[in-house]
């Protein structure tokens, strides 16, 4: 089976990462922060270690990692937590429906939203057009999930520094893929999901939230802290984690992030080389739509002229044991930009695990779909 699904899940696990999740479960099974005794002392002791890489990694030396159980429950956690009724959000059209979902919801509770349709290159421009005396939040992705286009982050935050604005970065797509610097790129809150790029199990995720800003829980409940008291404790991380933290993915999480710190300018090259032979490849077929571009990470988007997605994925699967992703990709706003919202698109997302002989399988049999077409 060839995978080409990474930006959905990560398929290839380091052995590093397996290993860590056997080592856990003989070693850290007990419930960090809740008890007093050796083993739940060992357990608190590697997630406080995962934090800190996590902070290392993303060069957060003034940030908290609050875990979730995914990158939507972060960027719920985000959204929710700061916009009250009467406050202006802007968004894009780039973004998961991890956060227009949120957001529509809230905009039915008096929260007033703006959605930027433009070319990603346009963003930073645009977003600064929209500001207005009541804007509390600017959120974007880092990196399309579609068609893989980095979003201007830096710019963006900068602009929020200036206006005294909360900007949330969605870095779902980005997250062991490109570099990201909370630190340098004035991001508030950074939402990412383990079992993509970061290389984990699932199950797992998180955000990084710049001390000094406040959020409102969204999930109450036991903390190991403050126990004699009925409100839920207002620190940080503790409080944004009711309940039992998922210990076992949170240590392959951390084993993810050892082996990419160990091997990441490498990594980032091979990606590199494989996204630009996977584009020229694709360029050369002239029976494709091509949605992405020469500048994407990662992935690249595209049709087969006058074929439904989900058709040309099922071939693949079927018929070539390529595993790619069509449709959406939960992201409406970006295919109506594109005006894929029919036809859905597919995406072909790669990491560092795939090879330029997998690539020229996939031209192959994309060759022979349109052939058996015709």
């Amino acid at each position: 089976m060839i995978y080409f699904d990474n930006s959905a899940t990560s398929f290839y696990k380091p052995e590093h990462v397996k290993n860590s999740i056997i080592r856990a479960l003989n070693k850290y099974t007990a419930n960090p922060g809740r008890s007093g005794h050796k083993l739940s002392v060992a357990t608190a002791e590697i997630i406080y270690e995962t934090r800190e890489i996590i902070k290392e990694f993303f060069h957060a030396g003034d940030y908290d990692v609050v875990f979730t159980k995914n990158c939507t429950e972060a960027l719920n956690l985000a959204i929710f937590g700061t916009l009250k009724p009467g406050e202006h959000v802007i968004t894009t059209i780039y973004e998961h429906n991890s956060i227009l979902r949120p957001l529509k919801f809230l905009e039915d509770k008096g929260v007033e939203i703006s959605i930027i349709d433009c070319e990603m290159s346009e963003l930073a421009e645009k977003v600064e057009s929209e500001i207005k005396a009541n804007t509390k939040l600017i959120i974007t992705t880092a990196l399309s999930n579609v068609t893989g286009e980095v979003c201007d982050i830096t710019k963006i935050g900068n602009i929020c520094k200036e206006r005294n604005i909360l900007y949330i970065v969605d870095g779902a797509q980005a997250s062991g893929h490109i570099e990201i610097d909370l630190e340098k790129s004035n991001i508030d809150m950074y939402s990412f999901s383990g079992h993509k790029g970061l290389l984990s199990v699932t199950g797992v995720g998180g955000l990084i939230i710049k001390r000094g800003v406040k959020l409102e829980p969204v999930i109450f409940g036991g903390t190991g802290t403050e126990s004699e008291n009925l409100v839920q404790p207002s620190t940080i991380p503790d409080g944004l984690e009711a309940g039992t933290i998922p210990t076992i993915p949170i240590i392959s999480l951390k084993a993810g992030i050892e082996f990419l710190v160990k091997n990441f300018k490498n990594l980032q090259k091979i990606e590199e080389k494989l996204t630009n032979f996977l584009y020229f490849s694709l360029k050369n077929l002239k029976f494709l739509e091509i949605y992405s571009n020469d500048k994407s990470k990662n992935i690249a988007l595209i049709n087969i002229k006058g074929m439904d997605s989900s058709l040309v994925a099922n071939i693949l699967s079927e018929r070539y044991n390529i595993c790619v992703r069509s449709g959406l990709h939960c992201a409406p706003l970006v295919h109506k930009h594109l005006g894929t919202m029919s036809s859905g698109a597919i995406r072909i997302s790669l990491d560092f695990n795939n090879t330029e002989q997998e690539i020229k399988k996939l031209i192959y049999a994309l060759t022979k779909i349109n052939e058996l077409r015709i």
